[in-house]
């Protein structure tokens, strides 16, 4: 067993933690005996859309850290070279940092005179080495985890303590502080953050743009400490070349940024973005839309991200593929049931940890509904035609499926770091991409058979005993709650449940709204005036949310 790590500070010794929170050996962290040769023949890249993935069987790569060959694309190399081969700019707009050859690229070029500047989430916007032992004596399980992470990265002799020149060599936020590289979190606008500061992209030279699922961890690319056989969460990068592109992606950047570190507080997040639709361009061998979350409530949700993922969805004509870490939208869902009501034929696969909460949308899939304190999901929909396609994936121990992927057709790959979720399509700042293009889908393709090949699909057996179990704690009485699920109301066509979500309607209104539309359609807002009970101030509050 490796000893308790201790950090110097002030000439203060402070004990911090056992490193006995992770299930794996810590003492499993040498090089592989025999190196692996890749398993697959590379395919071809689009030179303007290069896609890559850190599980992939087609190449071999030897992680930094715990100096283990291994197969996969080197997502951080990847990250490096793209930062050291700017000449004027690069921007990071990513949810955590903590990779020290990432924090080590940006240093120097900082110091060479480019202009560097980085936003985080301010949940990640810490250094792991200024944490004290009180405040890691209320640590959950799994912040216990990501804090053992740091300390094995960080203890490069391996002698159980951090010095200092430790701390500054392997503390990415550090090694950026004590240069001076401009970076801001969330809480930059004066709030204490938005929902999520989700995004992990990055502008080169305003010409090279990556956009990832992974962020910028040794969990998110290379695996963990704790665990040999870890290889990392199963992520995708790709990397962009287009001045168009990367103009669109600067602009979502500036908007963020605002004046910077010490400057006004008019960084804008969240909602308080301005309200942008897809950019869609022409880039290699096809195209690729681009838009960003989140978006109101209060505005139609076709407008949304999860709105264009709906669209886009809804133009399979023979299969949907999907590789999702979470899936939790009812109204994407709904979208796919429409989907295998036409015949297009569908596959799942969700991470573990989410694939069977009572709010997942693979259970819909496969046809089961799980109460929750003896209520279902808003909404829940548990299909009629169950699909035994959906489960999901056998990844190595501490590697979860991260990815958020929608492949259509073969030919289209919905990406990024938007996951199919209520909260990223109206809390988050998300990316999301569309890419029509055969060769880059090509790649996903080949990433969601890989996952496939070793999954384990349908209900399992314990899940069945727990619905039953969920029943007779309810004595087979379990609620379907309905409130609004973010889609504009169509009012000649919503039910009475769906038209009592408006402002101002109850049960009587209700039922007047579907007296009228009978007698004659409403071809306008203002023609609704015409039922009992519904005026000028009423209208003006439903216009952002009804349709006709």
């Amino acid at each position: 067993m490796r000893l308790p790590v201790s950090i110097r500070r002030h000439s203060t010794w402070v004990v911090l933690l056992l490193l006995n929170s992770c299930a794996c050996n810590p003492d499993a962290i040498e090089s592989s005996e025999t190196s692996p040769k890749p398993l697959l023949e590379p395919l071809p890249q689009d030179s303007q859309v290069q896609a890559y993935f850190n599980h992939s069987e087609a190449s071999v790569y030897t992680e930094p850290y715990r100096l283990q060959t291994r197969l996969g694309d080197d997502l951080e190399q990847i990250i490096v070279d793209t930062i050291e081969s700017a000449s004027s700019t690069v921007d990071v707009a990513v949810q955590e940092l903590r990779l020290p050859k990432i924090a080590a690229a940006l240093v120097k070029q900082h110091r060479r005179g480019v202009r560097v500047r980085v936003i985080i989430e301010n949940t990640y916007s810490r250094p792991w080495s200024e944490v004290s032992a009180a405040e890691i004596a209320k640590f959950t399980e799994r912040e216990l985890g990501h804090y053992n992470e740091f300390l094995q990265l960080a203890d490069l002799n391996g002698d159980g303590e951090l010095q200092r020149d430790e701390i500054n060599q392997r503390d990415a936020l550090v090694m950026l502080a004590n240069a001076n590289v401009p970076l801001i979190d969330d809480t930059a606008d004066g709030s204490k953050g938005s929902g999520l500061m989700h995004h992990k992209f990055l502008v080169a030279d305003g010409k090279t743009v990556i956009v990832a699922s992974a962020n910028f961890t040794t969990s998110g690319i290379h695996g963990d400490f704790c665990c040999d056989e870890s290889r990392g969460n199963a992520n995708n990068l790709l990397v962009l070349e287009s001045s168009k592109l990367a103009d669109i992606f600067t602009r979502e950047f500036e908007i963020m940024w605002g004046d910077g570190p010490g400057g006004k507080t008019d960084s804008l997040f969240g909602i308080n973005k301005p309200i942008r639709g897809p950019e869609q361009m022409s880039v290699g061998g096809g195209t690729i839309a681009v838009q960003f979350a989140p978006l109101s409530e209060t505005q139609p949700w076709q407008n949304s991200v999860n709105g264009a993922i709906a669209q886009t969805l809804e133009k399979a004509n023979k299969t949907v593929d999907l590789a999702l870490f979470v899936f939790s939208s009812q109204d994407l869902v709904n979208t796919l049931e429409s989907a295998q009501t036409r015949g297009v034929g569908l596959r799942g696969l969700i991470d573990p940890s989410f694939a069977y909460r009572s709010y997942s949308e693979g259970l819909d899939m496969m046809g089961i509904a799980m109460g929750n304190n003896c209520k279902y999901e808003v909404g829940n929909n548990p299909w009629k035609q169950p699909l035994s396609t959906v489960g999901v994936p056998n990844l190595p121990e501490g590697d979860r499926l991260h990815h958020k992927f929608g492949l259509i057709d073969n030919q289209i790959v919905i990406t990024g770091s938007h996951n199919w979720t209520e909260a990223a399509n109206t809390t988050n700042d998300e990316t999301m991409l569309i890419v029509r293009n055969p060769t880059v889908a090509a790649h996903f393709q080949r990433e969601f058979e890989r996952l496939y090949g070793n999954a384990t699909l349908g209900i399992p057996p314990w899940i069945l005993e727990r619905v039953e179990a969920e029943k007779a704690k309810c004595d087979g009485a379990i609620a379907t709650p309905f409130q609004p699920t973010g889609k504009p109301v169509n009012l000649n066509t919503a039910s009475q449940e769906e038209l009592e979500t408006l402002p101002g309607v109850g049960p009587v209104l209700a039922e007047r709204i579907i007296e009228a539309r009978e007698k004659q359609p409403f071809v306008s807002l203002e023609d609704v005036d015409r039922v009992s009970g519904i005026g000028p101030k009423t209208l003006e509050k439903w216009r952002d949310r009804v349709i006709w």
